[in-house]
């Protein structure tokens, strides 16, 4: 399902354009318009499903998992590391209500993040 209102399910049927990385049935990836790191990616089901807290199918999500590390291996991330972050609502920073999974790569990364 997508919600016609929803930019991301825009760029997920090639109605919006962004630099796209990674497509596949269930999952596309793209470039962050505004990147945190070297890379920065998204990873979005194009099934509309507003955060990781309104996902029912274990299956999608292990999708939208294994697609985020494949983004960052094959851009030469995959043996230096790479932070994958799934902010849900709005206090956890989530902009977008659609479902979305960063890649961030190319820096250091403090711990705890925030």
């Amino acid at each position: 399902m997508r919600d016609p209102n929803c930019i991301f399910c825009k760029i997920a049927a090639g109605d919006v354009s962004s630099e796209i990385v990674h497509q596949d049935d269930d999952v596309v990836a793209f470039k962050d318009a505004n990147p945190r790191a070297p890379l920065h990616v998204l990873v979005i089901p194009r099934e509309h499903i507003a955060s990781l807290v309104e996902a029912r199918e274990p299956r999608l999500v292990g999708l939208l998992a294994l697609a985020a590390a494949r983004v960052a291996r094959d851009a030469g991330y995959g043996r230096q590391g790479f932070r994958v972050v799934a902010n849900s609502g709005p206090d956890a920073g989530q902009s977008v209500p659609h479902l979305h999974f960063h890649v961030l790569a190319g820096r250091p990364f403090a711990w705890p993040p925030g």
